[in-house]
This record gives C-alpha cells, sequence and structure tokens, in this order.
C-alpha cells in the first residue's frame, strides 16, 4: 500500500503536491519523494522518513515546474530500510520516464529475468516497481521506433503492459517533455482517482480526499485497465487498454486502508463502514447475551463508524475508551513484530472510568497478527474492566496477501490455522466475534450494487488475477520487506503523524 498523486498545472506543483502528500501520509509513513519537471529536465528529491521530515524549505525550492509526481511508500517487497527504493524510480530512455506505483506484481521475478534477457535493462534494486517502470519503458520505446511520440502510441504500450505484468498496480508516471500518464490494473484492485481544479489544474491521487483537501474537485475514478494521458498543455486523454477489464477493488481499503473522508470506486468509505457496523451488530447479538455489554469501546480510530453504528443498533452506550498518540505511526504498517508491539502502549492509553467495573465491548476493524488485540484487553483488564469482549468488523485474516498488503505469510495471521475459540484464548477475550465473509462483502457492495466483485483475498483466499498458486506465495514471501530492528528503524515511531486513519 502506498499513496500517489500527480499533476499537470499552469503553475508550479512542488506545494501542491507536498499538501496532497499529507493527505496521503496514512498510506505509507516509511519513505517519500516528489519529482517535478522543468522544460525537460526533472527535479527529484526522496528520503526516507514522513513527508514533513523529508521535505525542508532547500528541498521545495530545488523542485521547479508546472507538473509532477509524489509519492509516500510501505514497503511490501524488497528492503524496507533502503534509501535506494524510494519512489519516484528514474530511466533515462526513452525520451526520460519517471514513476510512482501503488500495488505489488505478482510476476516480478519473471518479468526481470526477461528484461535482462530479453530486453536488455538492468534491474538495480529489490523493488517491482523498478520492474514495472522498465517494462513500460521498453514498451514506449518499442512503439515509438526512435521517433515523435503520439498519444495513441502510449495507449498501445500500457496495452502492452496490462499483457505483461501481473498482480495489483496504479501508476502514474511522467514522460519528459510530453505529460503525465496513468493507468490502473484490469481488475482495478488499487485505487486512483482524477480530479480538476478551479485553475484547470489536472490531479491524479490514489484516494479523493487528495483531491478535495487541495481544492480539486472530484471527477471520477481511472477505470480498470484505464490509460489517462495528460499532456503539458492540460489536454486529457483516455482509453481502456485492457482486453477484459472487470473492477475487482481490494476490500481492506474499505475496512481499514482507506481514510473515512474518500469516496473510491464510488462507494463513500465511511459509509461502507457503517453498514459493517450494522451487520456486526447481529452477529453480536447472536453471539452475547446484550444485558452482559455495558459499553461499546472502538479502538482507534478505522473502527469508530462501524462501532457507533454498532451500538445504535444494539441501543448500548457508546464511549471513547482509548485516546490515541498522533505522533506514533500506525502500528500495522511498522516492519518488525517486536517494533509493533513496543508500539502499541505508546500509542494507545486508557480512560480507566470508562472500563471500571464494566462488561465492554471493544470493536476494532480488523485483527491480523494479533498482537495489538492482545495487547489492548489486557490494557482493558488493567483498567479494571470485568468482562472484554472483542468484536472485528471483518472477517478473521486466513490468508495471504499478494496485492500490495504487507502480510504475506501465513504464520503471522493469529486466524490462520486456528478455530475461533483458539483466537480468543490466545487474545484473551471473554468472547471472540467476527464478521462473515458474505456479510462483509454484501455490506458494502450494496452501496454500488453493479461492482463485479471484490478482492478479498486475504479472507476468503480467492486471487482475482487467477494467477496465485503455493508456490508463488512462497517466492513472494522471500522478496518481502527485509531489514534489521536497528536504532534507524525503532526510531521511527517518534516520527509525527498528524494525519486521521
Amino acid at each position: 500500500m502506498c499513496g500517489i498523486v500527480g499533476v499537470v498545472s499552469n503553475a508550479p506543483v512542488n506545494q501542491l503536491i507536498y499538501d496532497s502528500l499529507l493527505l496521503l501520509q496514512h498510506r505509507g509513513q516509511d519513505a517519500a519523494g516528489i519529482v517535478t519537471q522543468q522544460e525537460r529536465k526533472f527535479f527529484m528529491h526522496k528520503a526516507k522518513g514522513m513527508v514533513k521530515d523529508v521535505f525542508r524549505t532547500r528541498n521545495m525550492r530545488a523542485l521547479p515546474g508546472n507538473c509532477g509526481l509524489g509519492q509516500v511508500r510501505y514497503p511490501t517487497a524488497g528492503n524496507a530500510f533502503s534509501e535506494e527504493e524510494a519512489q519516484p524510480f528514474y530511466v533515462n530512455a526513452p525520451f526520460g520516464l519517471v514513476l510512482v506505483h501503488n500495488g505489488n506484481l505478482t510476476n516480478a521475478q519473471a518479468l526481470k529475468s526477461e528484461l535482462f534477457i530479453t530486453d536488455h535493462r538492468h534491474i538495480n534494486t529489490e523493488s517491482d516497481s523498478e520492474v514495472l517502470l522498465n517494462v513500460l519503458a521498453h514498451e514506449l520505446d518499442r512503439v515509438s521506433r526512435g521517433g515523435k511520440l503520439k498519444v495513441e502510441q502510449v495507449f498501445e504500450a500500457v496495452r502492452q503492459v496490462h499483457q505483461r505484468v501481473r498482480g495489483s498496480y496504479a501508476v502514474i508516471a511522467l514522460i519528459a517533455g510530453h505529460g503525465v500518464l496513468a493507468f490502473r490494473d484490469p481488475y482495478g484492485i488499487r485505487p486512483l482517482c482524477i480530479g480538476r481544479g478551479a485553475d484547470g489544474t489536472l490531479m491524479l491521487a490514489s484516494e479523493s480526499v487528495a483531491l478535495e483537501g487541495t481544492g480539486h474537485v472530484f471527477e471520477r475514478d481511472v477505470q480498470p485497465g484505464e490509460a489517462v494521458f495528460i499532456d503539458l498543455q492540460g489536454q486529457m486523454s483516455s482509453l481502456q487498454c485492457a482486453k477484459k477489464p472487470s473492477l475487482h477493488p481490494c476490500i481492506f481499503e474499505f475496512v481499514y486502508l482507506a481514510r473515512p473522508d474518500s469516496v473510491m470506486d464510488g462507494i463513500s468509505v465511511y459509509q461502507a463502514r457503517l453498514n459493517l457496523g450494522e451487520t456486526l451488530a447481529h452477529r453480536v447479538a447472536a453471539t452475547v447475551p446484550l444485558q452482559d455489554i455495558d459499553v461499546v469501546i472502538p479502538i482507534p480510530e478505522s473502527s469508530r463508524p462501524s462501532a457507533m453504528q454498532l451500538a445504535q443498533i444494539l441501543e448500548l452506550p457508546y464511549r471513547e475508551g482509548f485516546v490515541k498518540n498522533r505522533y506514533v505511526g500506525r502500528t500495522f504498517i511498522m516492519p518488525g513484530q517486536s517494533v509493533r508491539k513496543k508500539s502499541v502502549r505508546q500509542k494507545l492509553n486508557v480512560i480507566g472510568t470508562e472500563f471500571k467495573g464494566r462488561n465492554v465491548l471493544l470493536v476494532d476493524d480488523s485483527i491480523v497478527r494479533g498482537t495489538t488485540s492482545r495487547e489492548i484487553v489486557q490494557m482493558a483488564r488493567e483498567a479494571g474492566a470485568n468482562k472484554v469482549y472483542m468484536a472485528s468488523a471483518a472477517p478473521p485474516v486466513r490468508y495471504p496477501n499478494v496485492y500490495g498488503i504487507d502480510m504475506p505469510t501465513s504464520n503471522e495471521l493469529v486466524a490462520h490455522g486456528r478455530t475461533l475459540e483458539q483466537v480468543r484464548a490466545l487474545i484473551g477475550a471473554d468472547a471472540l466475534i467476527y464478521q462473515e465473509v458474505d456479510g462483509m462483502k454484501q455490506a458494502i457492495s450494496k452501496l454500488r450494487p453493479d461492482l463485479n466483485g471484490f478482492d478479498a483475498s486475504c479472507f476468503d483466499g480467492v486471487y482475482v488475477t487467477g494467477d496465485i498458486q503455493a508456490v508463488d506465495i512462497e517466492r513472494m514471501n522471500a522478496s518481502r520487506v527485509q531489514g534489521d530492528e536497528d536504532d534507524a528503524d525503532t526510531s521511527r515511531l517518534a516520527l509525527p503523524n498528524h494525519q486521521e486513519e
């Protein structure tokens, strides 16, 4: 999961891209990068860390130009601690090309060999985004044949990328002297949308909140398989470049990843979470006697809409029992189990009066590794709770994710290979209530009845791209985020995070 943005304007874009990345900071806190273009020259700055720490005044002054790209990175493959793997990525031929990518390629290793043996291109990092950049560069070079690049040739190159690449990818690329290209994988797994400013500025971003928060009006989502090209004069062209596009957005975006004030593929994230709370309420009522629940308490931040809706439907008191330290990053994103465990109590503190002598129902958006849940249940008990019930707005996460979420190994998933009772005992709750898979899908899909479906692979084990076998998962596990949990990694816990989750 990463956050990406691209802008074409008639005014300098460095500050606009910076502001957009702040609004997308929840999508990645490991590294940030911006590239701009003035005339035919690229200007780039990228580094590890949060947006506000990566970009100082001197860096911003060194990013001139009226078009550019930006990315906040959350690594799922390669090395989490490598400066070289921060995006954007750059190649000088053809034309000069820079790219930002949100997603994860499932055939990156095969493509890397193909690029070296057949296309004679060199890959210098372990990042699948660099692989994707070189595939695009090769196809652009092939279709342009050394001549002037035409829009229809750009779309033909994207068509060939779709033929070669597998997995999830929302991409924004800047072609020197020509314009900005954006495209989305044929299943639309990772999000991408378009907005326009009053001055004619065109912006592409992972979430609508980045558009609206910078004064742009949301126009539409980029469709699965579609390519959009914006020239340097702000003229936009688009074409469907996939043979059989089918919209299957990642359902975990609605459960947890996206900001609640975003609208993705026509679905309000906030309303989706309210609907999840409604269906979860029925599960709770069928599992725990309601007279045994004194109060409903959300685990901040993503679960609040679901918890509020659940409490309202069950006519139970809703209270805030945890205070979040906003200067600690999202624990789910932190590479390394010991770092993740250490940060839980730094991140949350209890309001003791809401727990003492009560039977509490804690509501979380999802339970992935179980580390956070176990710590939070213990915190509730230490605050004096009589009983602690745990409800998850999402079903059990039982399967690896291969499309850009950092939970690829089965042994990291608390629900994998365990019964409900075993998971309950492991996290220490008096009762554990999960959402049902079908209930989750129905709750969200009724907000857009024409939806083809979802990628819900981490819940149901169905991989929409149809190319994932056990051996593929093992191979991708070997290339996932690497690095030692040294002082440099741990220090990231002190980095500020002002963004709502």
